[in-house]
């Protein structure tokens, strides 16, 4: 049956890599389930309800947008609510209750009502292929960059963001930044103070299983990145416990296992405030909505892009078969989380982990699928992942999709500027879409003042053109 469905053989896979691509892919992203329901509801602002709310339709609305991806696509892309646009949703309803007499939950169901407009709009461009021409008007040089810039995000989540170690007073460090980039480890230890040691412990099990990753797959274990991220798991629990007198687990002796559904049809299931839309004004709707659109769009088409070319999914063109169904797919995943109750959901750069493990069909998103389902009464266990072991595995990713580097032609001054700009966008910006809106730009401007301009399709001076007013004018 999974043969006939996923047509493993046709793809060069196996049930047992799927499977293990699958997993490896929802242990790099499980953070989503905690961390989004903390950001949208400010850490808990919204309310206790709120929160389990939230919890909750994160969980169902990946497992559902999975689900999608591998019937209707049969592609290794996994997705979730997206980190930097749930961040966006969180800032826009602190300003709707500071501006409004909207309350916190109020608010937030207030901005429900334009990430469900979001999803059905780009349910409608990706019926009428709308996105997949979008895709083809991205120049190829561009393309071939969108991977390994992709790389330099995921080495920079892996190394610097994923891994931060708070101390007493709630300060936090992080690995490169405040360990590796201090003058000197007395210094580190001065100023981290009690923080020290988890920082210490933390860094070691990054490397260790960054070098268990790598030395299994030079031998061609197909297995590596969720051998090394368990290796790393372990070595943590171990040294928490002995050397730091920790208990690893917890967690789980105080942990609630059972879902608190009544929570969500209080706060978050349909519950739309569309009279919201009118305190907020319309125009600032509209603008919201375009604006949730061009971020979500091109993340999700970068992402796709980027890490099928890794994957070796996509044609001389760089065009990938099934473009629609794959952003068919983040659409109804986005209309279902604005109906169960979270920010828009669109395909994980953390994909990546799961395609080099092997995965290179739909049975790889649905096994993270059933994952992010099994979470709602597991979440707790899912908690329990060290950030480190993560970080081991999003680093070696990035490597390897640094690689796609020697496709891009540097000799190229129209090609080499734009996707150097992208190249430094996405990991200091944090989005995929706003590195290649700048590279979309950047390509327009040297074509035409060049002499070149025919070059140039209509459909990319109109991106440009929706950057600049999304860069410097949208208000």
């Amino acid at each position: 049956m999974l043969e006939k469905r996923f047509k493993l053989s046709a793809n060069n896979t196996t049930v047992k890599t799927e499977i293990l691509a699958g997993l490896t892919t929802f242990m790099t992203m499980a953070y989503i389930i905690a961390l989004n329901p903390n950001i949208l509801t400010n850490y808990g602002a919204g309310g206790a309800q709120l929160w389990n709310g939230v919890f909750l339709a994160t969980c169902l609305s990946s497992a559902v947008a999975m689900l999608v991806m591998a019937l209707l696509a049969n592609k290794p892309f996994c997705l979730a609510p997206g980190m930097g646009l749930n961040s966006f949703m969180a800032i826009v309803i602190g300003n709707l209750v500071a501006a409004t007499s909207m309350d916190y939950v109020q608010s937030f169901q207030a901005m429900l009502c334009i990430i469900l407009i979001e999803g059905i709009v780009f349910f409608i461009l990706s019926l009428l292929n709308v996105r997949e021409k979008i895709v083809d008007a991205i120049p190829l040089g561009i393309r071939l960059g969108i991977s390994p810039a992709i790389g330099l995000m995921l080495l920079n989540i892996g190394f610097g963001s994923n891994v931060y170690i708070a101390d007493s007073n709630y300060n936090q460090f992080y690995v490169m930044r405040d360990f590796f980039g201090a003058l000197t480890a007395s210094h580190a230890k001065e100023m981290m103070t009690d923080a020290y040691p988890v920082m210490v412990l933390s860094a070691v099990t990054m490397f260790v299983g960054l070098f268990v990753i790598v030395v299994l797959a030079t031998k061609g274990f197909k297995g590596a990145v969720i051998t090394g991220m368990l290796v790393a798991s372990v070595l943590y629990w171990i040294c928490d416990a002995v050397f730091l007198g920790q208990n690893p687990f917890a967690s789980l002796e105080t942990a609630s296992f059972v879902p608190a559904f009544g929570d969500m049809a209080a706060t978050t299931l349909f519950k739309f405030n569309f009279a919201g839309l009118a305190q907020m004004g319309w125009f600032t709707a509209v603008t919201l909505v375009i604006t949730f659109c061009i971020i979500d769009m091109f993340d999700t088409i970068g992402t796709l892009v980027g890490t099928a070319s890794r994957a070796g999914m996509v044609d001389r063109e760089g065009n990938m078969p099934n473009m629609k169904e794959a952003l068919l797919s983040d659409s109804v995943g986005t209309m279902f989380g604005a109906c169960t109750g979270t920010s828009t959901v669109t395909t994980f750069i953390e994909s990546a982990s799961g395609v080099e493990a092997g995965g290179r069909t739909g049975l790889t998103s649905l096994t993270c699928g059933i994952a992010f389902f099994l979470c709602i009464f597991l979440a707790p266990i899912a908690a329990i992942i060290p950030a480190a072991a993560t970080s081991a595995a999003l680093i070696y990713v990035g490597v390897l999709m640094m690689t796609g580097l020697k496709k891009v032609n540097f000799d190229d001054l129209t090609v080499c500027v734009p996707v150097t700009i992208m190249l430094i966008a996405m990991p200091i910006s944090g989005s995929i879409g706003h590195g290649i809106g700048l590279a979309m730009i950047s390509y327009t401007f040297i074509k035409v003042f060049t002499g070149k301009a025919k070059e140039v399709s209509a459909l990319t001076y109109v991106i440009s053109v929706l950057f600049l007013i999304k860069f410097f004018l949208a208000v």
